[in-house]
């Protein structure tokens, strides 16, 4: 197979960028399905979910809180929380409720792999590009890349993002984000992405 390493100098000959041209293989899809597996600090998250432009989200919560179901509907700009699961309870709030926001304070509704891979643009704009080499993450062939913003630049308060781009389909499969003292934010492994898949609308509207 083609060296992931020659893909990217296949782009840099077209005058264009890894991120931009995983912003580019973004744009072209309808829909995603992935697990998100987080790390921050001394805890861990692991998350099933689902994606369907114009930005409709899913997660479902393995670890921790098993069983709570989150949506949220970009037309209504609400946030439906089951807690519990089922649906016997359930919370209608805004996506800025802190209660629908991680820990690190990613809110619901900028939180699918557009909002991320805009962040690293605008850090890129601001800073600089390395590609740091090839590596395999669970198997897949990745070029892995940091962005760093110039000076004490931060978008989102991350200064630094390495990423590690699936070289068949340019997009993220583990992303790490730093401060400006250079500590780990968090740590994001994408596990088993799966691109235009069918979404029904039921999942999203239960």
């Amino acid at each position: 197979m083609i060296s992931a390493l020659l893909v990217l100098a296949a782009l840099a000959a077209d005058s264009m960028d890894p991120i931009g041209a995983a912003i580019e293989r973004y744009r072209t899809l309808d829909s995603y399905q992935v697990v998100l597996k987080s790390s921050y600090g001394n805890q861990s998250d692991i998350i099933r979910y689902s994606y369907r432009k114009p930005g409709f989200v899913r997660m479902d919560f393995v670890q921790p809180h098993k069983g709570a179901v989150l949506i949220y509907n970009p037309l209504t700009k609400e946030v439906r929380l089951w807690p519990f699961g089922g649906r016997l309870l359930s919370l209608k709030l805004s996506p800025e409720n802190r209660l629908v926001q991680s820990p690190t304070g990613q809110r619901v509704d900028k939180s699918d792999l557009g909002a991320l891979l805009d962040n690293v643009k605008t850090l890129q704009h601001n800073g600089e590009t390395t590609i740091l080499g090839e590596e395999l993450v669970a198997g897949i062939k990745t070029v892995r890349l940091a962005v760093a913003g110039k000076g004490d630049f931060v978008v989102s308060n991350v200064h630094r993002y390495e990423l590690w781009l699936d070289s068949g389909t340019l997009l993220p499969v583990k992303v790490v984000s730093r401060d400006v003292s250079d500590d780990v934010i968090e740590t994001v492994v994408m596990d088993g992405l799966q691109i235009n898949v069918m979404l029904a609308d039921e999942l999203f509207n239960p």
